[in-house]
């Protein structure tokens, strides 16, 4: 069969855009190799897409910005071999070509990660894009145990699997998590938080300083972050939750804090050393990768409707074969 399983946008909109259907698989070309999919994670990105809030993105589209699976038709076969196991993330998946919400994905051989783990299907697809983010985050703030960290945006995907990145490594190091909403101040205790603080209208009800804070707010609240931030802070600017891209009349000099830094990761800057220290990491430290929810490929549409709904604490996942 040339066909294969798919959820398609044909046009931006609500999550009822999200058509579960039928399509051709892709075909092969030179330097691209066709991916099984396992499954896949489900990502403020991908709402903004679907939303049509990324210009550059033409429709009719297959989202997905990830996925883990293995080879199953190869133009790289010593490196990516028939079987192989991989994961994909970020590069132009999902946007300036077809993405991981199907059963197959054709991806650029450069942007095909060979991985060697025994975890699951189900921790792989959590682990992916969430986790690398969220460990290029925590080793650019140069954690001590020492350090009191603030975490802004805490019940999203990238906040949990930050907080269970940290206590695995730091069990005993003081950790705080912001969230505008505290009916999940539970969730977050039961994800390991030290202590829960209120952002209420993009402002910490607190006048505690903290040594590192993680932004997943982005620049909408980075201002209030760098006002609860210690003498020698580090502040690192990764998510964009807050729908604001750009800092407007920012004066580095002045604004930062004291003898501070603003460091910055981005989950597209991708390597395969680096995603196999964070395997090699997830396993030495035995870090659970269980995520919030799992859903299956025609479901894509309520897992769009979860995660917009700002219900959800932890990661959404698609899983199509354990």
């Amino acid at each position: 069969m040339n066909t294969m399983r798919a959820v398609v946008v044909r046009q931006p909109g609500a999550p009822d855009v999200l058509h579960f259907t039928e399509v051709q698989r892709p075909q092969v070309k030179p330097g691209w190799s066709l991916v099984k999919i396992k499954g896949f994670g489900i990502n403020h990105s991908e709402i903004f897409t679907r939303c049509g809030d990324s210009p550059s993105v033409s429709f009719p589209r297959i989202l997905g910005i990830e996925c883990v699976g293995e080879i199953y038709e190869t133009t790289e076969p010593q490196r990516l071999p028939i079987g192989q196991r991989i994961i994909s993330l970020m590069g132009e998946m999902g946007r300036a070509f077809d993405g991981s919400y199907a059963e197959y994905v054709l991806l650029p051989n450069a942007q095909i990660y060979p991985v060697k783990t025994t975890r699951s299907w189900t921790e792989l697809a959590a682990m992916s894009e969430t986790y690398y983010t969220a460990f290029g985050s925590m080793k650019n703030l140069r954690l001590e145990r020492s350090d009191k960290v603030l975490v802004r945006a805490a019940t999203s995907g990238v906040g949990i699997a930050f907080a269970k990145l940290v206590r695995a490594r730091f069990p005993q190091i003081h950790l705080t998590g912001s969230t505008r909403d505290l009916k999940k101040a539970a969730a977050l205790h039961e994800a390991r938080y030290s202590d829960v603080i209120q952002d209420l209208g993009g402002v910490l009800q607190t006048e505690e300083r903290f040594d590192k804070t993680l932004e997943l707010v982005g620049p909408k609240t980075i201002r209030d972050t760098i006002r609860c931030s210690a003498e020698g802070a580090i502040i690192c600017l990764t998510g964009l939750l807050g729908d604001q891209w750009y800092l407007e009349e920012f004066g580095p000099i002045m604004d930062l804090p004291a003898n501070g830094y603003l460091t910055s990761f981005y989950s597209g800057n991708v390597d395969q050393e680096r995603l196999e220290e964070l395997i090699h990491f997830v396993d030495r430290y035995d870090v659970d990768l269980t995520p919030s929810k799992v859903f299956r490929l025609e479901e894509v549409q309520q897992a769009h409707e979860l995660l917009e709904s700002g219900k959800n604490v932890g990661k959404l996942i698609v899983l199509l074969d354990e």
